[in-house]
């Protein structure tokens, strides 16, 4: 009898049967709140009613109609309703199935498009599982270990990481922008860089922001230097962070952005966007896929575009995020065993130490595991695994919260106990 593979690890022992909104239920009706999301996918609840009717519609019509082959309706409609979104001059796009594909895209065309070989990552970055995208993935070793040699022309800068470094916000900028113009000095020639990568946010690397003054000295140094800025919004895109973009905050604009994930409600669809100017250096051949672009997803991302701006679920993530972040530092204040609380909207993480300041893995597993008994569904992350993150879909309420918040403190309790 076939199996799934013995590498695949499950956060919680669910199995699910069906999802409405905020809650998955699992074969025997339980009801759980689930605060994962489908790692940051199901950014309009489970099969919001009106996901599933563009879906549905759309299946009827047309499932697969290749993109470089045949073009179709909705396509076009997301390219002109992305464009009312992405950064302004962002406008020429090129669609995918995941992000690690689109960061793959994004590699090749800040390589084409400057002619120059080397990218920068920083330190706890994560842009997926695929070679290219793991070679720029340091967010721990089980993405890199056993599979090198790696893409080259890949370096790693440190991170912003205040809480980490033990420095304020401020110094922990000053210092990592003095670190990457050492790795300038002393790596990569800036006429050899090609681009420079970042997460607004860190996902798997422990749900960090990035400081807007960090994000600004990447644009300056990039408009000094004439490499591209690419800012992954695989995560933090389409309202998660409580902007529409997670970059919004530090006014920066970026050569490229990266978006997967809450794009399309859980359909696969992926996609980089650039300027023009940029995008017409691609390599004739060099985009293409056969399944990118395809037309049930995108009917699935116009409607969940169409839900987010009518149901206003970018400034619900901001209000809710505010009301989860103020909940969770409470229960924090409560378990010193919980050193950090950060994030931005719904990206929410509680960074878990002992009493060394040591990353206390242990403890953040159990309250996970807890918190799964007690019907609330987490996930873990950072490179000891010592973050627990809440990311729950963009139409929570603030009645769901409190109960979240609630069933948090006791999953910590019993973790702690």
């Amino acid at each position: 009898m076939a199996e799934l593979s013995p590498a695949l690890k499950q956060a919680t022992p669910v199995v699910a049967a069906r999802g409405e909104g905020v809650h998955i239920y699992d074969e025997d009706g339980r009801r759980y709140l689930d605060f994962t999301a489908g790692i940051g996918v199901t950014s309009t609840g489970h099969c919001h009613p009106r996901v599933v009717a563009a879906a549905q519609e759309q299946v009827a019509t047309l499932i697969h109609g290749q993109y470089t082959t045949v073009m179709h309706r909705p396509l076009l409609r997301l390219t002109e309703r992305l464009g009312e979104v992405l950064p302004e001059g962002v406008d020429r796009l090129f669609y995918v199935n995941s992000g690690s594909e689109a960061v793959e895209a994004a590699l090749r065309l800040a390589r084409q498009a400057t002619g120059r070989q080397n990218a920068v990552v920083f330190q706890g970055s994560f842009h997926g599982r695929t070679m290219g995208a793991a070679s720029l993935t340091t967010s721990g070793v089980k993405i890199r270990a056993g599979i090198g040699p790696l893409v080259p022309g890949v370096v790693v800068s440190p991170f912003p990481y205040a809480y980490r470094l033990g420095l304020s916000e401020a110094e922990a900028v000053e210092y990592a922008l003095k670190e990457l113009d050492y790795q300038f000095a002393t790596v990569t020639s800036p006429k050899d860089t090609a681009a420079v990568f970042i997460e607004p946010v860190l996902g798997e690397g422990g749900y960090v922001p990035v400081p807007d003054a960090f994000l600004q000295g990447l644009r300056e140094r990039a408009d000094q230097h004439g490499f591209l800025l690419v800012m992954d919004e695989v995560q933090t895109g389409f309202g998660r962070t409580g902007t529409f973009w997670g970059h919004e905050p530090s006014g920066v604009r970026p050569d490229i952005v990266i978006t997967a994930k809450g794009l399309a409600s859980g359909f696969p669809l992926s996609a980089i966007a650039a300027p023009n100017a940029i995008m017409e250096k691609a390599w004739p051949g060099s985009q293409g896929g056969t399944y990118g672009g395809n037309a049930v997803s995108c009917a699935a991302a116009l409607a969940t575009l169409d839900v987010i701006q009518e149901e206003g679920l970018v400034e619900n993530a901001a209000r809710q995020g505010d009301r989860l972040r103020q909940g969770l530092e409470k229960v924090a204040g409560a378990n010193p065993v919980i050193g950090d609380v950060r994030g931005k909207g719904l990206m929410l993480g509680n960074e878990f130490t002992a009493a060394d300041g040591s990353p206390d893995g242990a403890t953040a597993l159990r309250a996970q595991q807890a918190a799964a008994e007690n019907g609330l569904l987490l996930l873990t992350c950072g490179p000891a695994g010592n973050v627990v993150r809440m990311i729950p879909p963009l139409v929570v309420t603030g009645d769901q919260v409190d109960t979240a918040v609630s069933l948090w403190a006791a999953s910590v309790e019993e973790a702690t106990a």
